[in-house]
């Protein structure tokens, strides 16, 4: 399944209108928080499709009958970028545990990159739900290295996959390589383009750069 959350007219759209923003993304704490915002809206609706049972709760003056859910997921990331988004959806999932990624784009001399994979320290996944964040999701390369490293970790009972801003090439690779019937992918909005070194337009710039600062490749 997908679901874009931008086609819906909610506050969703101020901060992702904020991220693309080429004045408002100079202020990189801002960038950061509207990241850690988005992650908590997506929270927000991927507990939704949670399994929830109902338990006592004890108050000061009495029992109050709640419905909570049933298990904790596991909350992954691509460092660095997806650090500030990851961080939003743990804020809502706290009690989460937590596995992160090292990959990165490695250019060569032509303009094309490989995605190289260095490190992946995770938890078992082993029928737990999976949520796996990383901000863009362009040609899908960096996910689907991500998502085989993860899955060394064992076979998730289902992956929750989230993007701010995606583009259809990306989400067609991700359809390609794994079965949808145990995955949900989650996107802020869908752009139109690539440039020639993968960069979503008009998208937002580098995610990376604009939450942490530029980097010597």
């Amino acid at each position: 399944m997908l679901f874009e959350i931008g086609k819906e007219n909610t506050i969703f759209n101020r901060f992702l209108s904020e991220l693309r923003d080429e004045q408002i993304q100079k202020d990189s704490l801002r960038f950061r928080r509207n990241l850690q915002r988005l992650g908590e809206i997506f929270a927000y609706e991927i507990s939704k499709t949670f399994v929830y049972t109902s338990k006592e709760i004890t108050t000061p003056l009495g029992t109050a009958v709640m419905k909570l859910h049933e298990e904790e997921p596991v909350l992954a990331t691509i460092l660095r970028a997806g650090l500030p988004l990851h961080q939003g959806l743990l804020n809502y999932f706290d009690r989460a545990d937590n596995a992160f990624v090292s990959a990165y784009r490695k250019y060569h001399k032509k303009g094309t990159f490989t995605i190289k994979l260095d490190y992946v320290s995770s938890p078992s996944i082993e029928n737990r739900i999976l949520i796996v964040s990383d901000p863009m999701l362009a040609t899908g390369g960096s996910l689907i290295a991500a998502l085989n490293g993860l899955l060394v970790k064992g076979k998730p009972k289902h992956i929750h996959i989230v993007n701010v801003l995606a583009t259809e090439e990306g989400i067609k690779a991700i359809k390609r390589r794994f079965s949808l019937k145990d995955m949900t992918i989650w996107v802020g909005a869908i752009d139109d383009e690539l440039t020639a070194k993968a960069y979503i337009v008009p998208g937002l710039g580098d995610a990376g750069d604009l939450a942490f600062g530029t980097k010597d490749d």
